[in-house]
């Protein structure tokens, strides 16, 4: 891969003012304005920057928003104040999607670009660590089953939930409740684990603790990978890529005996993984003339596909099928509808 667009993978483009602004008629301008997902933002990042390299138009402007914010920025209207593209780590709800028609925003298409396992890490001054589902739930949940009853967490270490585990208090440094990977985290770990223990009775239960074991930290995921260099005892919840760039100085726990690993995660066999997406205004088009020109890129094989180059930064590439229907869906500019999701 050329030397200079590796080094350009992380520059930071984030300038909040392009995005954020008064609505109105939207008006021409030749540089695309990107909100949303941190786990996406990497990702983004690396085509914004070829984009700006290899065309004629200016580098698009990019904020990592959080997945849910990102959305709400989406959705807030068309119009010069209004971003063009949503990145996301989860798909859009139909919430989401009803308050975009309610803002005039009725033509959005649908991209999903890969797949992506959420981790587990710590320093890699430590062992590695095997965890179930169960045992990582009981460490996080607000409330817990203690003799049948469920009680306030009283979990401090990790050893109090099974002996087999580190004598090491629990500390977690996770994504807050707008983030995709926390909704993610929620649904595949909170959810699924919740509904097999008997004290729920087979309801889903989500509501994370909030006695300072749980750290809610912030929608910059770099800053969680800081931290666990800093604070070697904790661990940290974050997208499989931030892990890659990452991998001398961390290590990702096993899930249910199986290592978050490309081949895993693609397959469906690590327990974590979810898709990703972005979400394309079309009602911009006409305005912002490079939109789709960058969309077309972002969805190549030289990006997305087997080998291509988002794949050396983290993201597990989706199987041909599938990245032949997101070109399609490109091409056709394809309206999502409230029955698709």
């Amino acid at each position: 891969m050329n030397r200079i667009l590796k080094s350009r993978v992380f520059k930071t483009t984030v300038i909040a003012a392009a995005v954020m602004g008064v609505a109105g008629v939207a008006q021409a301008r030749d540089q695309i304005r990107i909100v949303g997902s941190s786990t996406v933002y990497p990702f983004a990042s690396y085509v914004t920057e070829e984009f700006g390299a290899v065309t004629s138009y200016p580098t698009p402007v990019i904020e990592s928003t959080g997945s849910g914010g990102g959305i709400r920025l989406f959705c807030n209207g068309v119009g010069e104040g209004t971003p063009d593209i949503s990145n996301a780590s989860r798909r859009i709800k139909a919430s989401e999607l009803e308050r975009c028609a309610e803002n005039g925003v009725t033509d959005v298409t649908e991209v999903k670009i890969g797949s992506d396992g959420i981790v587990f890490a710590q320093s890699s001054s430590n062992e590695g660590m095997e965890l179930t589902l169960e045992q990582l739930f009981l460490a996080v949940a607000a409330q817990v089953p203690v003799d049948g009853e469920l009680v306030d967490n009283p979990y401090a270490k990790w050893s109090d939930i099974d002996a087999s585990l580190p004598d090491r208090e629990i500390s977690v440094y996770g994504p807050p409740s707008t983030s995709g990977t926390r909704d993610a985290f929620e649904e595949l770990v909170m959810e699924a684990a919740s509904e097999e223990l008997e004290a729920y009775g087979g309801e889903a239960y989500t509501e994370i603790r909030a006695d300072g074991a749980y750290i809610d930290a912030g929608e910059n995921d770099n800053l969680i990978v800081q931290r666990l260099t800093e604070d070697t005892d904790s661990f940290g919840i974050f997208g499989y890529s931030f892990l890659v760039e990452n991998a001398n100085s961390l290590v990702a726990s096993n899930i249910e005996g199986v290592e978050p690993t490309p081949e895993a995660i693609s397959a469906g066999d690590y327990p974590i993984a979810r898709s990703l997406f972005f979400y394309v205004k079309n009602q911009h088009a006409e305005e912002v003339t490079p939109l789709y020109e960058y969309v077309d890129m972002f969805v190549s094989e030289t990006m997305i596909g087997e080998g291509g180059y988002l794949t050396d930064i983290g993201l597990i590439p989706l199987p041909e099928a599938e990245r032949e229907l997101a070109r399609e869906r490109v091409a056709q500019r394809g309206t999502l509808q409230l029955a698709d999701l």
